[in-house]
């Protein structure tokens, strides 16, 4: 009985901080709508573990500067971000046309090339830009665990439904890296761009480089930029990042280039990184991942 009462009160919360809350950029105007979203960001115990857990680890880090502001930025950052899933079904281009800023401009369509972004901000429009600039390009992703899913089915369902978005989005079938880099090589030599977040913890990739973030020791997954040395694959990087403000998005897409040195790629992503991270540090969506990315030396 005890663990039916637990798993209600996990579920029911889940429903709550994942649907529900979320899902109400579908029914409202979007400037209601953000203005109501600012609002629940005040109150502590929505996403409390997450936010929590992500601001303890930025102040180890000697990043927080106003833990309050910190806690609220996490939270209005996170639900923006689950509201994108829903928003991006319910919305056409001409929402992403007038709430949506793009600098820059995307690689050719149909051509082969590594588009890189970070777990920062509110990202699911910057995919609906490269869509809407008919760039059709294959999602990076892991396999699906279900395991980390045990006990908790309104997580579950999202996790699968905003991977099948962002197929969706882009037109594509998303490829599984989890055991092998493959069907990456395919897609770029059959002239098919793909995308991936690239500062996820070193411990999901077989091998990885040392880096420095922030001017912290950090470590990435290097196959992906490995590749796109060995593959002679443009590399650009693209972000979407959000005024808490007013609501509004602004995508930049920053072309790097063809490098024949995997030091120098590594060193140009990090610089993107890093310039994101002294913007907005509390954007960034894997600081309660930090104990994974960065190393304990650097914790204060």
């Amino acid at each position: 009985m005890r663990y039916w009462l637990e798993r209600l009160q996990v579920e029911g919360r889940d429903l709550l901080e994942l649907v529900l809350l979320p899902g109400l950029a579908v029914v409202l105007p979007w400037p209601l709508c953000f203005r109501v979203f600012r609002r629940l960001a005040r109150w502590r115990w929505l996403y409390r573990n997450a936010c929590e857990c992500a601001v303890r680890a930025a102040h180890a880090r000697g990043v927080v500067d106003d833990e309050a502001r910190w806690h609220w930025m996490r939270r209005l950052v996170t639900l923006v971000d689950h509201a994108d899933y829903y928003l991006s079904r319910a919305r056409s281009d001409c929402w992403l046309a007038r709430y949506v800023t793009v600098d820059g401009a995307w690689p050719p369509p149909d051509r082969a090339a590594i588009l890189c972004t970070f777990h920062w901000s509110a990202g699911m429009w910057g995919l609906r830009g490269a869509a809407r600039a008919r760039v059709r390009a294959h999602a990076l992703v892991a396999s699906f665990d279900r395991t980390a899913f045990r006990g908790r089915a309104v997580l579950g369902w999202y996790a699968r439904a905003r991977t099948a978005e962002v197929e969706r989005i882009l037109g594509r079938k998303a490829l599984d890296v989890s055991s092998s880099l493959r069907p990456v090589i395919r897609a770029l030599r059959q002239e098919q761009p793909v995308v991936a977040a690239v500062d996820v913890p070193a411990d999901q990739a077989a091998a990885s480089e040392p880096v420095t973030v922030m001017g912290m020791s950090a470590r990435i997954p290097r196959g992906l930029l490995r590749l796109a040395v060995d593959q002679r694959a443009p590399v650009a990087v693209f972000i979407t990042g959000l005024d808490v403000h007013t609501g509004q998005r602004r995508s930049r897409i920053t072309p790097l280039g063809i490098y024949s040195d995997l030091p120098a790629l590594l060193r140009d992503i990090c610089r993107c990184l890093d310039d994101l991270l002294a913007q907005d540090p509390a954007a960034w969506h894997f600081w309660s991942e930090a104990p994974r990315f960065f190393t304990r030396a650097d914790v204060s």
